[in-house]
C-alpha cells in the first residue's frame, strides 16, 4: 500500500532513448496495478537529433484526444450492446461528451510543465514525467534500480528521497540543471 501521501508529486526522468522510457512507463503501470503507486497523469517528451520535440500524453484532457478516446470506448460498448448501429451512435455520443469534458476539466500535468519539458529534454533523449498522488517508496526505488543510465531531471520530492532516486538510477552526481527554470509551483 502507498506510504507517501502529502501532495501531488511530479517526477521527470530522462532516458537515453524512447524504448527505456516506455519500459519504465510499463513498470509504473505495474506498480499502479499492485496499488503501490497512484498516478494521475504521465507524459513522454522526446527530442530528435534535429532538436524537434515530440509529446505523447497519456491523459491530457484536450478536446481532440479526449473526444477520440471517449468516442472509441463508447463505440466499442455500443457495438457490444447494439451491434453495428450501436457502434456508430455510441461513437458519436462519446466523442461529443469527450470534447465537452476536455473544455471543462484539466486534471493532469499542466501545459506549462509540458512546454518546460519540451525545452529541457536533450536531443536524442526521452523524458517521462509522471504525476502521482501516492506511492510506495521502497517499491518505486526498486523499480528505478533497473534503469541505470537514466537521470532525474526534476522532482518535487523531499531531499532524502531525491538522493535515493539518484542513487537508484546510478547517478554519481546531480544532473546539470536545464537552462530554463521550471514553472512556478507544483502541478
Amino acid at each position: 500500500m502507498p506510504d507517501d501521501a502529502a501532495q501531488d508529486v511530479l517526477v521527470a526522468i530522462s532516458f537515453p532513448d524512447q524504448f527505456r522510457a516506455n519500459e519504465f512507463l510499463t513498470a509504473a503501470s505495474r506498480l499502479v496495478s499492485k496499488q503501490q503507486l497512484v498516478a494521475k497523469d504521465a507524459v513522454i517528451v522526446s527530442k530528435d537529433e534535429e532538436g524537434k520535440a515530440h509529446v505523447r500524453e497519456t491523459r491530457d484532457l484536450q478536446a481532440g484526444t479526449t473526444a477520440a478516446s471517449t468516442g472509441l470506448w463508447t463505440a466499442f460498448i455500443g457495438a457490444l450492446v447494439g451491434g453495428p448501429i450501436g457502434l456508430v451512435v455510441g461513437g458519436a455520443i462519446g466523442a461529443g461528451a469527450g470534447a465537452l469534458t476536455a473544455k471543462i476539466v484539466d486534471l493532469g500535468i499542466p501545459d506549462e510543465w509540458v512546454a518546460w519539458l519540451k525545452d529541457a529534454v536533450d536531443p536524442g533523449h526521452t523524458v517521462l514525467a509522471i504525476l502521482v498522488t501516492d506511492f510506495d517508496r521502497a517499491a518505486l526505488l526498486a523499480e528505478l534500480e533497473r534503469f541505470h543510465g537514466a537521470r532525474l531531471l526534476y522532482g518535487n520530492l523531499p531531499p532524502d528521497l531525491m538522493t535515493k532516486v539518484r542513487e537508484a538510477l546510478g547517478e554519481t552526481e546531480p544532473a546539470a540543471a536545464p537552462s530554463e527554470a521550471p514553472p512556478e509551483g507544483t502541478p
